[in-house]
């Protein structure tokens, strides 16, 4: 298919939308089990360690496979005539009402009237990632950091699809290897040339390499663009066909591979290539039509819900452990429900932010007053673009 073929020849992309949820799965289990922050609700220490160890690089994993699918969705979706404001409008739309109910909730719940402005602020602005502060980059809602990404993303997305779009298809796989060696030399340089800092908590780097390494959003625009070109390998039918059971069984090696590596070779270099192989394999299989489980109704649900209970899972595990438990240890069985009703917990909060929120702003709001054909309402495309931890 070629690259600048219109927009309603490219096939729709639902089984994205599922896996999607496996991936925001992924991040609300890591932070379920850190033993640090006394998230791990189980007395018994070979069972919350190893809880922990089984989680210990999901969190990692699910929130880079996001910023990839990001940059291939947006890719795969972009409308030959669409404005840049009309963009913006769209995907300003579809994180901030979101993230500011989240960061009310935060408020509220965790004492907020005690947060200084200097943290709250840039928080609710979105630019906290920006900060090499814990205190702030980690502040309130703690996986909203991964959204100053996405908007540094959709921010300068409209002035890069003209220049990806001008690869010649020879020179793409030359491309999406220059992006994974610039996610090595970030840390490479991360690992070498940090500064002295105090150690980061939970982990054997400094504060200022893990900030560097993962959470400064600029060293993250490697994995988005990646996605951007995997989506014109795709759409040139240059990405080999892989299926998606040895591409997932690919994320499982990779997963395997950040847990023995080096601590800052295993944030997102382990398991990129098997993250890229999985989305690509997903995709093709929509675009050849292939029947997978992740086009199914209750995948469709939870796919669709899944950026509102990745920005709520924290807040309700925060507030189980904290306000209603005080931190309480419990027996296995105990802890094992406790954090099924967190999980379902988050679902809940997720699916009321769909409903309340995201869906009655991008209705409202979404479409321009001035030319509905230039800037559609959300699309199906539009709703695959949900960020997460």
């Amino acid at each position: 298919m070629p690259v600048n073929s219109a927009l309603s020849t490219r096939p729709q992309l639902p089984s994205l939308t599922g896996v999607r949820f496996i991936a925001a799965a992924l991040v609300f289990f890591f932070h379920a089990s850190l033993i640090f922050i006394s998230m791990n609700p189980f007395a018994d220490q070979g069972v919350a360690n190893g809880f922990h160890w089984l989680f210990s690089k999901a969190g990692w994993m699910g929130v880079s496979f996001f910023f990839v699918l990001s940059g291939f969705v947006l890719t795969w979706s972009a409308k030959p005539h669409d404005t840049v404001t009309g963009f913006w409008r769209r995907r300003l739309l579809k994180i901030f009402p979101n993230h500011i109910a989240t960061w009310a909730m935060a408020m509220v719940l965790f004492a907020g009237t005690a947060i200084p402005l200097k943290v709250w602020l840039p928080n609710l602005f979105l630019l906290h990632s920006w900060f090499p502060d814990p205190a702030v980059y980690l502040s309130l809602n703690a996986p909203a950091w991964s959204l100053c990404s996405e908007l540094l993303f959709y921010l300068l997305f409209p002035f890069l699809i003209r220049p990806i779009l001008r690869i010649k298809e020879s020179a793409l796989w030359v491309w999406a290897g220059a992006m994974v060696a610039g996610m090595l030399a970030v840390q490479l340089v991360t690992d070498f040339l940090a500064p002295s800092s105090p150690p980061a908590p939970g982990t054997d780097v400094t504060v200022w390499q893990f900030w560097f390494g993962y959470n400064f959003p600029p060293v993250r625009m490697f994995e988005f663009v990646l996605g951007m070109i995997l989506a014109r390998l795709v759409l040139a039918g240059r990405f080999p066909r892989v299926r998606i059971l040895p591409a997932a069984l690919l994320c499982v090696v990779g997963y395997a591979v950040a847990m023995v590596v080096p601590f800052l070779y295993g944030l997102n270099l382990a398991t990129i290539v098997p993250i890229a192989l999985l989305i690509c394999a997903v995709a093709r299989a929509d675009v050849d039509g292939s029947p997978t489980v992740l086009r199914g109704r209750t995948m469709q649900w939870l796919g669709t819900v899944s950026f509102g209970f990745y920005l709520a899972q924290q807040i309700v595990l925060s507030f189980v452990r904290t306000t209603l438990t005080h931190h309480h240890l419990y027996a296995t069985p105990v802890g094992i429900a406790m954090v099924a009703v967190e999980f379902f917990g988050a679902l809940a909060v997720g699916w009321l932010l769909l409903v309340c929120v995201e869906s009655p702003v991008m209705r409202r709001w979404a479409r321009s007053r001035t030319s509905s054909k230039d800037t559609p309402a959300a699309s199906p495309s539009d709703r695959q673009l949900t960020p997460a931890s």
